[in-house]
């Protein structure tokens, strides 16, 4: 009789609804995604993805920055509870904190972010009003290797959305969203089944150095 394959313990930081939290959870429970995740941690008390996380027997925590002198002590804080539950990867999904160097590097290579924007474009805020600002044809979304640079860190994967005539931003960001719920479980199983990693500064895929992201190209469209 073979084995089950072990779960990936995994930790989820959030600010808001997590959207791309349940997406994790829906592939997880249909068995499509080997991890289980150990905790929900937030830096809002009112965070939507606290209730739905209690109501499905979730462990979570709430660690409110206002309570802290500084972002270095925050980040200390909030690294001593997320090592509290052992993960081998940290997703951040919507939280909304910069995160301080000591924290990033505490979980250098096991810590991964998605960002609404076909990255190096766009790091920070606002990025669906930016491209269609700027009159780009395309947008999309990247996940990454969290380093202490914002939104810096090698991209692993890209999703592209095409802007079209009579968008505005809460329309591109709802496509762009569900792309990201596509995108993000496939890096993180990517990284349960041991092909992906973070080494030498870079992100490497199946043994191979990614020097360029690996691109999905059309909406909602499955693949490896």
């Amino acid at each position: 009789m073979t084995a089950p394959t072990p779960l990936l313990r995994v930790v989820v930081l959030v600010s808001g609804r997590g959207s791309n939290l349940r997406a994790i959870a829906a592939r997880a429970a249909a068995g499509e995604l080997a991890v289980r995740i150990e905790a929900v941690v937030s830096d809002r008390a009112d965070a939507g993805a606290l209730e739905w996380a209690r109501a499905r027997g979730i462990p979570t925590s709430v660690l409110s920055p206002r309570n802290f002198p500084d972002r270095e002590a925050y980040g200390r804080a909030l690294g001593d509870i997320v090592e509290s539950h052992a993960p081998q990867l940290v997703v951040l999904a919507g939280f909304m904190r910069i995160l301080s160097d000591e924290f990033v590097l505490r979980f250098s290579g096991r810590m991964l972010n998605i960002h609404p924007s076909l990255l190096p474009r766009y790091a920070g805020l606002h990025t669906h009003r930016r491209a269609l600002g700027a009159g780009d044809r395309e947008h999309g979304a990247s996940v990454h290797f969290v380093t202490p640079e914002l939104d810096g860190g090698p991209v692993v994967l890209q999703a592209r959305v095409p802007i079209v005539a009579g968008d505005d931003e809460a329309s591109l960001a709802a496509r762009v969203l569900r792309e990201e719920h596509v995108i993000y479980p496939r890096c993180i199983g990517w990284f349960a089944a041991g092909r992906l990693a973070f080494r030498d500064g870079a992100a490497w895929l199946d043994g191979k150095r990614l020097d360029a992201p690996v691109v999905c190209g059309c909406e909602t469209k499955e693949g490896a």
